[in-house]
Formats: C-alpha cells, structure tokens, sequence
C-alpha cells in the first residue's frame, strides 16, 4: 500500500511517498521503502517552487499555487510523470498522514472528521504556529479529494504512557480536567523512532534509552521497554530545553512585569517569546547554532552564553531521565544538532563517567567517517557502562505506519 505523509508550514509542504506492506504492526519500521519525496515553497506567493526526487531522477518547476491543496495536486502530478513518476495514478495512493502536533483531549491516531478537527481548533491557542494551518489544508483537501483518507498522526501519542505524577501540574484540578492542561510531550513520532531502532540496535526490548531530539526545536525523553516515561515538552511545544527561537521552560508570572515595563499586550508578549526568544535571544545574534558556536569562538559573550545556556539545559533535563530510569542502557542523539554537532556531544556528557558515562573523543570527533548507511554510530569509550550513539530519526516512516494501523482499524 501507498501511503503519502506529510509535513506542514503555514507556507510550505513536505511529503515522502512510502510504499509498505498492509500486514505489519507500526512498530514494524523496516518493511517500508520511501518511493519518493519532495516539497512545495512559497504557498500563496506569485510563483512557488515545486521540488520532486524519485531515485536517480529530480525534477523542479515553479507554478503558482495558492493553497496547500492546489499543494497536494501538484505533488500528485509530479508523482505520476509518465517517464519518471513514482505512481500511475493518484487513486494508487491510500491515504494521506499528517504529523499532527496538538489534539488535547485526543491523543492518537486518527482518521479525519469533524470531531478531530473540533479538537484540533480547540488547541489553537496552545500550538498557534501548528494547529491552524493543519486544520485549513486539511479543510481544503477533504473538499478537494473527498475519496482520499487524511489521518492524523498526534505529536502527544507516544507519550500516554507516562505516569500521571510526571504529566500533572500543580494546578487547580478544575483546569486540568476542563481545558486539557497537562504535560503532552512532543516530538513523539521522532521518540518513537528512537525507541523501536534503539531496541534494534541493542538487541533489548525492555532498553532504557535517552532519546536526545536536538534541532531547530528540542526535547529529551526517557524510554524504558520501548515506552516514553518522561519527557521534557510540556503543554506545549514551546517548554522544556531552549529552542531556536522559542523560549523554553519560562515563569509565567514574570509576564505581568514584561507587560508593564514594555506595554506589549499579552498576545505580543507571547509572540515574542515564541519567536525572538531561546538560542536568538540569548546571543542577540542567531538561533541557529552553527552561528552561535561561530560567533563564541571568536570571542562573543553573548553567543558563549547562550551555548551554555542550552548545554546546561540539556545536561539538567538528562539527569532527571536518568534518575527516571535508574539509570541509562544508551543515550541516543538524534535530530540536526544532535546527529551534526561534535562540540554539544562532547560538553553535554563531560564529566559524566562516575554515571558510567564515557565519551571516546576521537571517535566523537570523527564520527562522520564511521556511520553505517543509515548514518548511526557509536561514540562511547569501551569502559563506558551506558553506550552514546548518533541515530539519525526517520518520524515519516513513523507516521507511515500509524497511518496504515488507523485505515485497517477505522
């Protein structure tokens, strides 16, 4: 069966086009083969820009294309080129999966209606940058392919198995139970990932694995017997480690103050926070790291602490899993800066080898050079009692899957 999955901007698409058999359970990550994949820029704009790769053979075209519907279609004609497309069809395509971030009080996996959509919109103001977008090009397709399944894909999913006393803030039981406010955990698809390779790799299934998802946004999550039992995102995307941008774990009731002294309305406060804050704000420079770790080397203040910043962070966070699971089988890094960056690696775990965390220096160092074709590595020293390992995260073949399950059991 064909699945297609898709990954949404307010102006973008990204796709993979998976091909898998109708059988396997979603934990079965390896029988599924990426056909294709591709993504359209610019929605809304003049002319966008329409990028395809099948195997050997790319093709790139600018059109205009004024909504992610008009998005879909043009990736469906892409597909299906008569010399090179992936597809003979776009009826061969089973349904479509969104890697869905909030949906309150559902948390799974599901096929599209009116009632996913409900509890989508009523998490609009706890995922502003997601949720809205999801729930138009969602719109706009149903009425565009009606025969096309759309099923969505929750970011929280994995995390239902945390215990209650890690997911519950100390708040007045009303809001919790009326409005959804807990702990959900994102990144759950990627999480996933990391638990089922990592069981593979280890040859373990009851592991107790650290998934570090390190990248333009960031979460760490403790796993044990393939399960999430903590993590740091909380009721939001925004909590837990510094992003890029975003301004992580944050006291609320220093927002009265910003309001006061800067005249911002709450809604621009939060803004702000959501978009100028993190790696950006920190060093006055860049949320990207490469940047930040430039410009400390060469001697800014700014962009050293905010390197720090985040190193602390995660060094914080990694001890709390730890006393989580009583104690790590492996950490895993994964995620741009997790899979790319030598220099996060190596400080995150310095010092750790009374935990029975060792970090071999060349081998991080070098780490490039010895990936298997899936691009994983170890780095950790041979009298490292817990294994260190780069496992770069694949969350569409995750999504693939849950797809799959959701169209067999709907």
């Amino acid at each position: 069966m064909l699945v297609l999955v898709a990954n949404l901007g307010s102006t973008s698409f990204k796709y993979r086009l998976f091909e898998m058999t109708d059988d396997g359970a979603i934990d079965d990550i390896q029988n599924a083969r990426c056909l294709a994949k591709g993504a359209v820029e610019r929605i809304g704009d003049a002319q966008s820009r329409c990028t395809v790769q099948i195997g050997d053979w790319s093709n790139e075209l600018t059109m205009s294309v004024p909504d992610h519907g008009v998005a879909v279609q043009a990736c469906l004609d892409q597909l299906t080129d008569p010399e090179n497309g992936a597809i003979e069809n776009a009826s061969q395509v089973a349904a479509i999966g969104f890697k869905a971030v909030h949906g309150g009080r559902l948390s799974g996996v599901f096929v599209v209606d009116d009632h996913v959509l409900d509890a989508m919109a009523e998490m609009n103001a706890a995922a502003p940058a997601h949720n809205p977008p999801y729930i138009a090009t969602m719109k706009t397709l149903q009425a565009r392919f009606p025969d096309l399944p759309l099923v969505a894909a929750f970011e929280t999913d994995f995390h239902q198995t945390i215990p209650a006393a890690r997911k519950e803030y100390a708040i007045p039981r009303q809001w919790a139970d009326e409005f959804h406010i807990r702990k959900w955990g994102f990144h759950g698809a990627s999480h996933r990932y990391i638990a089922f390779r990592s069981a593979e790799i280890l040859g373990r299934q009851d592991a107790r694995v650290i998934s570090c998802h390190l990248g333009g946004s960031s979460s760490i999550t403790a796993i044990e017997n393939r399960q999430s039992v903590q993590t740091t995102m909380g009721m939001t995307p925004q909590t837990g480690l510094p992003q890029n941008n975003r301004v992580g774990d944050f006291d609320p009731f220093a927002l009265p103050l910003i309001l006061q002294r800067t005249g911002l309305s709450l809604d621009e406060a939060l803004q702000e926070l959501a978009s100028k804050g993190g790696l950006l704000g920190l060093s006055n420079r860049s949320g990207d790291i490469r940047d930040v770790e430039q410009a400390a080397s060469e001697g800014d203040s700014q962009a050293q602490l905010a390197l720090d910043v985040f190193i602390e962070e995660i060094r914080r966070h990694l001890g709390g899993m730890l006393v989580a699971l009583g104690g790590a089988d492996a950490i895993v890094f994964t995620g741009g800066i997790g899979e790319n960056d030598t220099l996060v690696r190596s400080r995150v775990c310095a010092g750790l080898e009374q935990l029975g965390i060792v970090v071999d220096p060349a081998t991080n160092e070098s780490l490039r050079d010895r990936t298997n074709d899936l691009g994983e590595a170890s780095f950790h020293a041979g009298d490292s009692k817990t294994q260190l390992w780069v496992i770069p995260t694949n969350e569409e073949v995750i999504v693939a899957r849950q797809t799959l399950h959701a169209l067999k059991h709907s």
